[in-house]
């Protein structure tokens, strides 16, 4: 008696993550999984990518992923555990809900992590950090891309919220169209109490 085993299609997933820098709001992190031959072009850091390019790559690159998730930890977390361990977090979280909509494919499993920067979160896969993957590696790049527009999106709508504060246009970031903002209007529930500019905004009420 003979037994066929069925071949398990093994994928690698890209991992970054968006918004360590600013002093507002959740960080943000993708995992994505692209197919061979995916035909996307132009793919390349984030940063480096005009808005509207950014989000047309987004678009694209959601409709011929063979997976992709989104994940964060807000910014409560982030002032819990600090900004690192956070993202770390985040990461962690992009590549679980990745490896949870692949478990539907009884034919395919992630095996690999592919991880932007030095540092890598805790997975129950195997994993390799590569500095400045996200200029190296398309899947780091993807999930760079679809995690950088997601994270804009919501700087838009907290600007909608709140538009004396110029969300829109500076997405959070220290600047200083906000750090004039804060001194003015003050600290919003979701800005990071950790990070030192809205710290010391909150200081100085206090005294």
């Amino acid at each position: 008696m003979s037994e066929e085993l069925n071949a398990v299609r093994e994928m690698v997933v890209g991992v970054d993550e968006v918004g360590r820098g600013p002093l507002i709001g959740p960080v943000v992190a993708a995992a994505v999984v692209l197919p061979d031959n995916h035909a996307i072009v132009g793919l390349a850091d984030s940063k480096k990518l005009t808005p509207k390019r950014r989000e047309k790559l987004a678009i694209e690159i959601q409709a011929k992923a063979v997976v992709w998730a989104i994940s964060e930890a807000s910014e409560q977390e982030i002032d819990a555990i600090n900004i690192l361990q956070a993202s770390l977090l985040a990461m962690q979280r992009a590549v679980e809900k990745a490896q949870s909509i692949v478990s539907r494919d009884s034919e395919a499993v992630i095996t690999k992590a592919l991880i932007d920067g030095n540092k890598i979160p805790k997975l129950n896969i195997a994993a390799e950090a590569i500095v400045k993957g996200d200029t190296k590696i398309e899947e780091i790049s993807a999930a760079s891309i679809i995690a950088k527009v997601a994270r804009d999106k919501m700087m838009v709508e907290l600007d909608a919220l709140y538009p004396e504060y110029g969300f829109a246009s500076h997405k959070g970031y220290p600047t200083k169209q906000h750090f004039a903002a804060l001194a003015k209007y003050g600290v919003l529930p979701q800005h990071r109490r950790s990070f030192s500019p809205v710290r010391k905004v909150i200081e100085s009420l206090v005294r």
